[in-house]
């Protein structure tokens, strides 16, 4: 049959980016405790497009990514699969995106019942000039408490849930786990978010949380402050999010940094 994609075009545009979003598929995570977790990721994934051609071919994204999603990923092994896409659209450049739900067990921080606690992450590959750069991100609900609030009120001090989002790239021959990247966020917070609380885990994150009051500005530098120093990651972009419990409004702070 006549292919249309493969006509050529006379507009003389080259298209920086052509693809695919929204497709939703299962992806088999490697966990640091060594076991895999299977979840629902939604893929981005894009190419390149010369002037000449009318069109690239959408099927063949997503024939790639269902050879793919049976492999165990730790994330820069999304390499193989771009490169993949690449050869098979005859691009220059591209990226594949991953969004998904991740699931951590978590303690109650007094009782210690475990519950499932959820984080939106993601994993994202660049290729451009035959140079590969990969993206690890995830999104962390904290509670943050407002210094302002508790130094001029005689009794408590308004807190609200927030968000900080980071972005981290390294090397593909360096590795950091979604554990160990979620946990270092939580720390800067003023609290960690729980999904199960009997009264005394209440008592005591309430408490932790009055005893360790920040602004987003706080949380910003406290995760950016750990990011320089950690000797893995090349660049970085983090924001903090404070639904803001006595305002109708969001209190915000963002970063983006480059080590090279």
């Amino acid at each position: 049959m006549k292919d249309i994609q493969n006509l050529k075009d006379e507009r003389n545009v080259d298209i920086q980016k052509v693809g695919i979003k929204h497709l939703e598929l299962p992806l088999i995570i490697q966990r640091k405790n060594n076991s895999n977790q299977v979840v629902c990721a939604k893929a981005k994934v894009n190419v390149s497009l010369p002037r000449d051609y009318k069109g690239t071919h959408m099927s063949r994204f997503v024939e790639v990514l269902t050879e793919w999603r049976n492999k165990n990923l730790l994330g820069v092994d999304i390499k193989g699969c771009l490169e993949e896409i690449i050869n098979r659209l005859e691009a220059k450049s591209g990226e594949l995106e991953f969004k998904f739900t991740y699931f951590i067990d978590k303690l109650s921080p007094v009782t210690k019942l475990a519950s499932p606690m959820s984080y939106e992450c993601i994993f994202k590959g660049q290729i451009e000039n035959n140079n590969y750069k990969f993206i690890l991100g995830a999104e962390v609900p904290v509670t943050t408490l407002c210094p302002c609030s508790k130094e001029i009120s005689d009794n408590g001090a308004h807190n609200q849930r927030a968000f900080i989002r980071v972005r981290v790239s390294y090397d593909e021959d360096k590795h950091i786990w979604l554990e160990d990247l979620i946990d270092m966020v939580e720390s800067c917070a003023s609290c960690p978010v729980y999904p199960l609380l009997k009264r005394e885990d209440e008592k005591f994150v309430t408490e932790k949380a009055y005893s360790n009051p920040k602004f987003v500005e706080d949380v910003l530098r406290d995760v950016v402050v750990k990011l320089r120093e950690n000797s893995i990651v090349n660049e970085f972009e983090v924001e903090c999010e404070a639904f803001e419990s006595i305002h109708n409004h969001s209190a915000w702070a963002y970063q983006r940094e480059s080590k090279v």
